[in-house]
């Protein structure tokens, strides 16, 4: 994102990418190889405008986004950490510990079976576990701090 000043006299005015208006404004925003009003280039999520909170913004699915809406969305890479390839904006995903999940791949690294909404599951080492599943009391035993239980929520991927 660009934060240019509008040029003078002479110059064919532009239009903006989010209104469609003239931009006949002082400043004027340079994003996605387009121009906007600087009210105009909006987070499609938080509705904050990205000229006034930094000097990047992020595209993703046709949505524009903040920064933190992005990461909040997509993580930091914007792929499936169990897989590692592009989760699409539209799509449900899970999420555990900060990590973000494909439907199909949020699965028992035991058994296979794929975790829903309400199962309980256990979160070690960066693997997942179902209620079944988990290490057992070998493990336990050892100097591996306790297991913690977690109960699956979905996520959306939109506001």
């Amino acid at each position: 994102m660009v934060n240019n000043q509008a040029t003078g006299s002479g110059a064919a005015p532009r239009a903006c990418a989010g209104c469609g208006g003239r931009i006949a404004d002082r400043f004027l925003l340079f994003s996605m190889e387009r121009y906007w009003h600087t009210r105009c280039l909006k987070c499609s999520c938080c509705q904050a405008q990205l000229g006034d909170i930094g000097t990047t913004c992020f595209s993703k699915g046709g949505m524009i986004l903040c920064r933190n809406d992005y990461i909040r969305l997509f993580g930091h890479t914007g792929a499936c950490s169990a897989c590692g390839q592009s989760i699409p904006a539209s799509e449900m995903v899970m999420r555990a510990q900060g990590n973000v999940y494909h439907l199909k791949c949020f699965t028992c690294a035991t058994c296979r079976n794929r975790l829903v909404p309400g199962d309980r599951f256990h979160y070690v080492n960066g693997t997942i576990f179902c209620e079944h599943d988990r290490p057992g009391g070998a493990l336990m035993s050892g100097h591996l701090p306790p297991l913690q239980g977690n109960t699956v929520l979905p996520d959306q991927k939109v506001c």
